[in-house]
């Protein structure tokens, strides 16, 4: 496994951890200025400010996940990133937990440091039954 490889899987497993500690404010260091998320059935998520107001009206609500690296692939200060994701979402008001699974397909750009942040995802996650 390539250096460029470990860094994107330690990226990934750093978005899962801070996801579940409710730690904003690191996953939005893993992501470029620029970034967009696309989603089926919504608009596309433009930027680290939208995504900050999203996490922000989810306040209180608490993330579990899983992820599957399926394939990291590398070309030069890009590389693409193939997961399996399950997501279990608890409510702020102790409702039902929603789970979600699917797949995930995330473009990394190299930034002037070296490290890697993911500059566009798209989630295909959907709710899958109790």
């Amino acid at each position: 496994m390539s250096d460029d490889e470990r860094a994107i899987r330690e990226l990934v497993s750093a978005w899962m951890e801070a996801s579940a500690r409710g730690d904003t404010a690191r996953v939005l260091e893993l992501m470029d200025e620029d970034v967009v998320f696309l989603g089926a059935g919504r608009q596309a998520m433009r930027g680290r400010d939208a995504f900050a107001a999203a996490s922000r009206a989810m306040s209180g609500s608490r993330i579990e996940g899983h992820v599957d690296i399926q394939e990291v692939v590398v070309s030069g200060d890009w590389a693409y990133c193939w997961n399996q994701l399950a997501i279990t979402m608890h409510p702020a008001d102790g409702g039902q937990p929603t789970r979600l699974a699917g797949p995930a397909l995330s473009i990394l750009r190299r930034k002037r440091d070296g490290g890697w942040v993911i500059y566009r995802d798209s989630n295909m996650v959907a709710p899958i039954a109790p």
